[in-house]
């Protein structure tokens, strides 16, 4: 089986939509259907009476999306594949984190790969494929004149930057993406966030108090690239640290957000506990820099996520903060060991010596990412000054 998860309206549907065309018999059934729903709670065997299993030479597909609403789905799915796990190709989508979600007492583990689908990114609307650690490690730290991407004309650069300043405005989620209006964006937004609020936030939780995650969402957008103080947020609800928290991690599952650690090994003196949090859809932000930190962020996580999912090793993303105030938007570690730093700056091309520090304790190369198109300045042989639309262009 293959479990496909990521933020709602992102695409999922579309593309087990598209998987469906490869194979000869093929089945879409999601919660959302009344049929389905009472089938699944009676009789879910009998959702495979659709394919011809007498027929052996046919290829099957049989795509479940938002089952993880229903109790106990882990283990009513666990007995259809264990059945017909040689007859039947199974794809499950959920716009919440399939491999945490704790309604189910059984466990499917060994049963299925785990996929995490992102919003778009810059590399993947340019129709190239996707980098390799190895490639995004050469484009970055080697030569410019040695990538592959060096030789793109004038048009093509200009065109990566038109593309990189349309995501940077209307987010990475296809509706909004594609249709390139404002008012277009605004109305999807506020329909996206209304059914992560009531519909998938009552379906994970028993949360009652609805009004009040709707403000701490507002609350977020002002918050995104600082380390995120719980007990801030607790005293403008007037809730509990628990409670907020509580909140958080739902939002969090739900991929409204998502948090990084400051990194701790090897840095004295640093923050260990604050979180910071970024949004998936990083149009949200109104300040222009925190809109751009957000939007590497997420393109940095869905590499991570990428590279992790298809077995190229262990990735994580973190950022750096000591308590001298000193700090570095990111640090993208491999196999647990220090890869790069990245630090984020609009519209400043001069170089921010704040990254100097960790360098020296960390040993990594650092780059200064600007929202500038055809930068690309290599300080010394640890440090590179890089537009974003090269710098992203490296990874999936």
């Amino acid at each position: 089986m293959a479990f496909i998860s990521g933020p709602r309206q992102c695409g999922k549907t579309t593309e087990s939509l598209l998987l469906k065309e490869s194979f000869d018999e093929a089945q879409y059934l999601t919660w959302d259907q009344t049929s389905f729903k009472k089938t699944w709670l009676k009789k879910p065997d009998e959702i495979i009476e659709y394919f011809n299993l007498h027929k052996n030479n046919l290829s099957r597909l049989l795509v479940l999306d938002e089952i993880h609403k229903s109790k106990n789905w882990k283990q009513k799915l666990k007995g259809i594949y264990d059945v017909n796990s040689e007859l039947i190709n199974i794809v499950v989508t959920g716009s919440a984190r399939l491999n945490v979600y704790r309604r189910g007492s059984d466990s499917l583990m060994g049963r299925y790969l785990l996929f995490r689908l992102h919003p778009f990114s810059l590399r993947e609307l340019t129709k190239l494929t996707p980098a390799s650690p190895k490639e995004c490690h050469n484009n970055l730290f080697f030569e410019k004149s040695n990538s592959s991407l060096s030789k793109n004309t004038k048009n093509e650069n200009k065109k990566n930057f038109q593309i990189l300043d349309d995501l940077f405005n209307y987010s990475g989620f296809p509706e909004p993406f594609l249709n390139k209006k404002k008012n277009i964006l605004n109305i999807w937004r506020r329909g996206r966030n209304e059914k992560i609020i009531k519909e998938d936030l009552r379906d994970l939780s028993h949360v009652k108090e609805i009004g009040l995650v709707e403000v701490l969402i507002s609350l977020l957008a002002d918050k995104i690239g600082s380390p995120l103080s719980i007990q801030s947020l607790r005293e403008d609800l007037e809730v509990s640290h628990d409670t907020v928290s509580r909140w958080l991690d739902y939002l969090e599952e739900l991929y409204y957000l998502f948090r990084i650690k400051p990194y701790s090994k090897s840095i004295p003196r640093t923050l260990k506990k604050d979180r910071k949090a970024y949004l998936y859809d990083w149009s949200e932000n109104a300040k222009d820099g925190a809109k751009f930190e957000n939007l590497i962020a997420c393109h940095l996580l869905k590499a991570c996520h990428y590279w992790e999912d298809i077995g190229e090793g262990s990735f994580d993303l973190f950022y750096l903060r000591n308590k001298e105030k000193q700090e570095v938007d990111f640090l993208l570690t491999k196999d647990k060991k220090p890869w790069f730093t990245a630090e984020c700056k609009f519209k400043d091309n001069s170089l921010s010596p704040g990254y100097k520090n960790f360098q020296s304790l960390l040993k990594c190369p650092h780059i200064q990412v600007v929202y500038e198109e055809n930068v690309f300045r290599k300080i010394d042989h640890l440090t590179w000054i890089m537009g974003a639309d090269y710098f992203l262009m490296q990874f999936v």
